[in-house]
């Protein structure tokens, strides 16, 4: 009988054991359960919160394109309106994918969405806007794509390391950035092109190109137009630019020389006097000298050149500019005064 009682005893004993590994083991199950749940919160907080940093640093790089090249504040003109279109990007995997590591990121996805939208809808109006520039810097009789190949661009400063992840650098603002660059280059090209006139004179006493000379009555080169006038009389600037040289020339008498970029020069000749020093910016329309009759002259007028890589080009095509080209010149020289402005 004692033996009896103590197999029962071991019995009770093993069968309690059992019980209890069984516990653990189920225990140990379920810790593991929360622990995988716990690591998937941590991924989902993760998630949500790479998202937002992204959307972050993407919201200061859009504000800070447009703030450089329309101003601090909203742009309401109609040229900057487009039309709505889908958003065909191809980065819905991308955002699914943020959606499914992060149900709780909806709504940060959402703004994503809309963010790569006003990027592609932004980036068409700009490109409309920049291939206005480009027509009207060809109705000057120059190209484009060769000014924007010679012209030097400058840049500098501090590196200041992109703070966002590459994935928030996305395409649409990549090319939003490359399509600003480039209207904002047409758009100074073309206020640099000079399309005013450089006095006040009604008419013209020779034209650009093959003349008699009024000397010796020889065929010869004239490299730009004649326009008579009283002595004294103001001469301006045709655009803006920066004086590069005043002086005399032989056969120009008194000249003031101009640099307008991209490789384009004015040239105001047979000058009374001076009224622009070396290294001065001046804008269109701004007083440089007055009219003389110094150097080889027969009278008192104004020689005006407009010269390319240092080769004379014909004035009339700057001088005779469409309308809607100075229109397009006018919406320009407002968003640069615009943009100094807000800045």
């Amino acid at each position: 009988m004692t033996l009896v009682g103590w197999g029962g005893v071991t019995l009770a004993m093993i069968a309690d054991s059992a019980s209890v590994a069984q516990e653990r083991a189920a225990l140990a199950v379920k810790g593991q359960s929360i622990a995988t749940a716990a690591d998937k919160v941590k991924g989902y907080r993760q998630s949500v919160d790479d998202l937002a940093q992204d959307l972050e640093a993407r919201q200061d790089f859009m504000d800070t394109l447009y703030k450089t090249h329309f101003g601090a504040e909203g742009d309401a003109r109609s040229d900057l309106v487009v039309p709505t279109k889908a958003d065909k990007s191809g980065k819905a995997a991308t955002t699914s994918a943020k959606i499914s590591m992060a149900p709780e990121a909806a709504s940060l996805v959402r703004l994503e969405q809309r963010q790569r939208r006003f990027a592609l809808l932004l980036t068409a109006a700009v490109e409309r806007r920049a291939d206005k520039a480009a027509a009207a810097i060809r109705s000057f009789g120059l190209n484009p794509d060769h000014l924007a190949r010679s012209a030097a661009r400058a840049q500098g400063g501090p590196f200041v390391p992109w703070e966002g992840s590459k994935g928030a650098m996305t395409g649409e603002l990549e090319h939003l950035a490359d399509a600003l660059a480039r209207m904002e280059f047409l758009e100074r090209s073309l206020l640099s092109i000079p399309s005013g006139k450089p006095t006040l004179a009604p008419m013209e006493t020779s034209s650009y190109g093959y003349r008699r000379d009024p000397f010796n009555g020889h065929a010869a080169f004239h490299a730009g137009m004649d326009f008579p006038g009283r002595h004294g009389q103001p001469i301006v600037a045709a655009a803006r630019g920066k004086v590069s040289y005043v002086g005399q020339r032989q056969g120009y008498g008194n000249v003031v020389e101009v640099e307008h970029g991209n490789g384009l020069m004015t040239r105001y000749a047979h000058l009374s006097r001076f009224a622009a020093k070396v290294g001065q910016a001046v804008a269109r329309g701004d007083t440089i000298g007055g009219m003389g009759s110094t150097g080889r002259s027969t009278g008192t007028h104004l020689h005006f050149e407009v010269r390319q890589n240092d080769r004379p080009i014909n004035p009339r095509r700057f001088l005779e500019a469409a309308q809607d080209v100075l229109q397009v010149q006018q919406i320009a020289k407002a968003r640069f005064a615009d943009v100094g402005n807000r800045g």
